[in-house]
């Protein structure tokens, strides 16, 4: 009996790192090649990031996409549709998206750390806890939607402003049960390494965005409303092919649920001490994410606020529109990275290998600190002629060509400190990211950006910028104080009790047979010497 259930165990391990044939391309877990040298260590590293963030970078790219359609429309049916549209999007990022994608991120180390582990049953259990834990969060969300307009009317805005904003915040409900889905499918195919799919999905919901708001706002005549259900329907249309390619690849059940079982065997008899502690776990996660993602996020709709009340106000927020839509597009690509970065470090913890971690965590660093200065060389080469995209107001332009080296010189800091922040979300704390974004952001950026605009140095809208990059190069040296800090021992036994290894019967299997599995590649390589290393074909594939 011991020696079938060995067999079995071994079986299901080989058969849960089988990606389907969409991501062939990618890294797997175990069958990576393992390189001579520590340089090639590291280019193996590289590549793999680079390969997980790749198709994510496009996905972003495309979303962003669709984000400027929705407001070229909203801009065709005139100022007041633009200036109610735009109020009511700037609301719903503060109290309803940035907290839906914050929540959502509590899984991330989990999905990741359990998937390195082996354990398919933990990912898919994480995957449906979450989506009603944020099925259960977007309720008070939706209450505080429905009560905006007496929200905004009471806080002074423009009453007619007030009521295009409620039009199109009240279609925009039903995207937050899109949200509560779309978010937790992304993570859990992330986890696994799938990430080309994403940017399918993407792709395909943006070539039916223009039709679906031509025939909303100008065959209907629906206005600021078709505008709000457009992108509705397009986040729903990617949540369905994203949908569709989990049920029919297989990712959810069939082969891989019945792998589960063996190799875990107690995941299936669970009792409900262990239940609510994995829901307690869940649930704590995902509170210090939404912590993280909501206080910087919030910082963005806070500078804009205080723009309101500069030398020129009208010029000042209209250039810190133009530089929000700027930074925006750039963050896409950090994300990605800290993404990338996230997923790796969960694997290699999960999978038991705190050394492969430490290297995966500065790799990811440094990656992020040349995306950094890629980012800067950007910001000032184009400082000249970036702004005529969107206007041709001279003192709009004024203010954006001086503050873009400003912004440049603060992704030298937020490049490198997203990547950061991924490795602390991707070994389960977020609670430390959490607390790092207050004290930089409102310990330091806050401060000081009052002193530049304000007084005493009187800066006014280059001072606002001055605050940012302060904030974010405080946040960069503590997020690489973190980092480098990190016992990567101890983050590895904390994987193990998060994914459920505790000791029992089931982790001690999967840790055998991925030993052993390990060892036999290692022969297999001593005896074909001349075998020739893939990594660097591998990278060339993805690029």
């Amino acid at each position: 009996m011991a020696s079938r259930h060995s067999d079995e165990a071994t079986q299901c391990h080989q058969q849960l790192l089988v990606m389907p044939a969409a991501t062939a391309s990618y890294p797997k877990l175990h069958d990576r090649p393992r390189l001579a040298g520590a340089a090639a260590g590291v280019l193996g590293e590289v590549a793999s990031i680079l390969c997980l963030a790749g198709p994510m970078v496009g996905a972003g790219i495309l979303l962003y996409l669709r984000s400027l359609m929705s407001m070229v429309f909203l801009g065709r049916l005139g100022q007041l549709p633009l200036a109610g549209g735009s109020l009511a999007l700037g609301f719903a990022n503060i109290t309803g998206y940035s907290v839906l994608s914050g929540l959502a991120g509590g899984m991330d180390p989990v999905c990741g750390q359990a998937f390195g582990a082996g354990r398919t049953d933990l990912l898919r259990a994480a995957l449906r806890r979450t989506v009603v834990l944020l099925l259960a969060a977007s309720v008070p969300i939706s209450a505080l939607w429905v009560a905006m307009h007496r929200v905004l009317v009471a806080t002074g805005q423009d009453p007619d402003i007030a009521a295009t904003a409620y039009a199109y915040i009240l279609c925009s409900l039903p995207d937050l049960a899109v949200q509560c889905f779309l978010h937790p499918i992304r993570i859990y195919l992330r986890a696994q390494s799938v990430t080309l799919p994403l940017t399918y999905a993407a792709a395909a919901a943006l070539l039916l965005h223009v039709p679906i708001n031509v025939v909303l706002v100008d065959r209907l005549g629906l206005g600021i409303r078709g505008v709000a259900l457009g992108a509705v329907c397009t986040n729903l249309n990617c949540l369905l092919f994203l949908a569709a390619y989990v049920c029919l690849s297989g990712m959810y059940g069939g082969r891989a649920k019945a792998c589960a079982s063996a190799s875990a065997p107690a995941a299936g008899e669970e009792d409900d001490d262990g239940g609510v502690k994995e829901w307690w776990s869940l649930v704590r996660l995902s509170v210090h994410s939404c912590m993280s993602v909501c206080l910087e996020w919030w910082w963005y709709e806070i500078m804009v606020l205080l723009c309101g009340v500069l030398a020129d106000p009208k010029a000042a927020v209209a250039a810190m529109g133009v530089l929000i839509q700027t930074t925006s597009l750039i963050y896409i690509f950090p994300h990605s990275l800290g993404c990338a970065v996230s997923t790796r470090v969960g694997h290699e913890l999960g999978a038991g290998r705190p050394e492969r971690a430490r290297l995966v965590a500065r790799v990811g660093v440094g990656l992020g600190a040349a995306l950094g200065i890629v980012a800067f060389g950007f910001a000032v080469s184009v400082r000249a002629a970036w702004a005529r995209m969107f206007t041709a107001e001279d003192a709009i332009l004024r203010l954006v060509a001086a503050a873009l080296p400003l912004l440049g010189a603060a992704e030298l800091g937020n490049c490198p400190q997203t990547a950061g922040c991924g490795v602390l979300r991707g070994s389960a704390r977020p609670e430390r990211a959490a607390r790092i974004n207050v004290s930089a952001f409102y310990g330091v950026g806050m401060p000081v950006a009052l002193a530049l605009a304000f007084w005493p140095a009187g800066l006014d809208f280059r001072g606002m910028w001055g605050g940012m990059l302060a904030a974010q190069l405080v946040c960069a040296w503590l997020m690489l104080r973190a980092v480098l800090g990190t016992d990567w021992a101890e983050q590895a036994e904390r994987a193990r009790e998060l994914t459920g290894g505790g000791g029992g019967d089931g982790y001690a299997a999967v840790a055998a047979v991925i030993v052993d599995d390990d060892k036999a590649k290692q022969h297999a390589e001593m005896d074909k010497p001349q075998q020739v290393d893939n990594t660097l074909l591998m990278a060339i594939d993805c690029v």
